[in-house]
């Protein structure tokens, strides 16, 4: 999830494309919580680890 909102935050860049940009932050934002949560092994909607 990380990788591909910082591809899309670089193509959006690129090619002058706001909102892949903004979709692309917010998906890196929600995959660092993700994995910040993941390495307190903390279960989020029912599952233990997320791949």
């Amino acid at each position: 999830m990380i990788i591909l909102g910082i591809v899309l935050v670089i193509v959006g860049a690129l090619l002058t494309v706001p909102i892949l940009e903004t979709i692309g932050i917010i998906l890196i934002v929600v995959g660092a919580v993700l994995w910040i949560l993941g390495s307190m092994n903390r279960g989020i909607g029912g599952r233990r680890h997320f791949y």
